[in-house]
């Protein structure tokens, strides 16, 4: 019997192994012939091709028809086309003497299913119902406050969490020196021989109010703050001031019996789409650890594009004009660079020639040259560790001249 080395046994097997190979393939593609001369069809050929790269294709956002985005451009309509003025219920939401024809409700459904009759059927309950309705339902039709009157909205859970689609373009220049505290109810118009400065003072306090004053308390901290506090920040009283919320303000002249334009119907003049938000000296959780939640003070310092500490109720603050700090005339509240207050307005107390005559940026500045993690926590809170802007290094040179 003849033996073959172990090498020669493989390679005796793997040609064994080819041979049956082909002749089962010879047998496979006869049979295809033989089956597709007959009529029938046979499934496609699986061939083997490499794997192409991934296309990397944008990503689309899923739209969310529990929200209504007034930015979106189908939504960029005219006004009128979904809100009715006035509302059928313009004179149940505010009390009888103070109701004035306003847009204090939400659209028919007859707005909506123009273009969201899908929507309108498409899940249990319909996402799209979540906008207006509370618990959307056939029993139960409770709604969201609707988003004016802001002091009965702002009170709801919607309310505290919403945020606008739109800001207001309101120009100082325009009003600065027809309104004063003493305005007559509808028109406003005061005696141009007044001098500006007192015009503006007395414009300024028809609608900014010192939020929280301390008056006469000896309280000054906004709650109890930690017993280590120290040096560290804790929310005073009367930081902020109040800005109109609503139309309240706008319409004791801007209504039908007056005629002055805009008129209360045109909402685009005043509500322009908002842009994106500069960031703020603000720390969120901050906040909330110092237990602030009314909105109107939390939209105030979420705004604070300059020193987040400042309280305007502090002493020598209080007797200060507010055109030292504000540039009235170039004031447009929904352009977000002409409500920031430029560092030179502080040269008057907190911006000295040397550290030594007790300019506290002087001091702040030489301390971060000295150690690169000094926290600037005197006027800010957030922008405290981030990089010494130029501005304030030029306005310490200038104090030094």
């Amino acid at each position: 019997m003849r033996f073959f080395p172990p090498t020669s046994r493989v390679t005796v097997k793997f040609v064994s192994i080819l041979i049956a190979l082909g002749i089962a393939v010879s047998f496979l593609l006869k049979a295809e012939s033989v089956m597709s001369s007959n009529g029938i069809q046979l499934p496609p050929r699986i061939v083997s091709t490499p794997t192409p790269s991934p296309v990397l294709r944008p990503q689309v956002r899923t739209r969310k028809y529990s929200e209504f985005p007034h930015s979106q451009k189908a939504h960029q309509m005219a006004c009128i086309s979904c809100h009715k003025f006035p509302s059928d219920n313009w004179k149940k939401v505010r009390s009888a003497d103070s109701a004035f024809p306003d847009i204090t409700d939400y659209p028919k459904h007859d707005s909506c299913i123009s273009c969201h009759k899908q929507q309108f059927f498409s899940g249990r309950p319909p996402a799209i119902c979540s906008i207006c309705h509370t618990n959307p339902g056939p029993r139960n039709s409770s709604r969201h406050p609707f988003a004016n009157p802001r002091e009965i909205f702002d009170r709801s859970p919607k309310g505290k969490i919403a945020e606008s689609d739109f800001s207001v373009a309101f120009p100082h220049s325009i009003h600065v020196d027809i309104v004063t505290g003493s305005r007559p109810s509808k028109a406003g118009i005061i005696n141009a021989s007044f001098l500006r400065t007192v015009v503006a003072e007395e414009s300024c306090v028809v609608c900014h109010k010192t939020l929280n004053s301390q008056g006469d308390s000896p309280d000054e901290y906004f709650s109890p703050p930690p017993k280590d506090i120290g040096d560290a920040f804790w929310l005073k009283k009367g930081t902020f001031k109040s800005s109109p919320i609503g139309h309240t303000t706008c319409f004791t002249c801007h209504n039908a019996d007056s005629g002055m334009t805009p008129a209360p119907s045109d909402c685009a003049t005043c509500h322009k789409l908002r842009e994106p938000i500069i960031q703020a000296d603000f720390d969120p959780k901050l906040a909330a650890k110092i237990g602030v939640t009314e909105r109107v003070m939390l939209d105030a310092w979420k705004t604070r594009t300059s020193a987040g500490t400042f309280r305007h109720e502090w002493m020598s603050h209080a007797e200060l004009s507010c055109s030292t700090c504000h540039d009235v005339s170039s004031l447009v509240t929904n352009d977000q660079n002409t409500k920031k207050v430029v560092v030179t307005s502080c040269n008057m107390c907190h911006i000295t020639p040397t550290t030594a005559d007790g300019g506290v940026l002087n001091y702040e500045i030489d301390q971060r040259k000295k150690n690169p993690g000094f926290q600037c926590v005197k006027c800010h809170i957030s922008f405290g560790g981030k990089p010494i802007p130029e501005a304030h290094i030029k306005a310490v040179a200038e104090a030094g001249k």
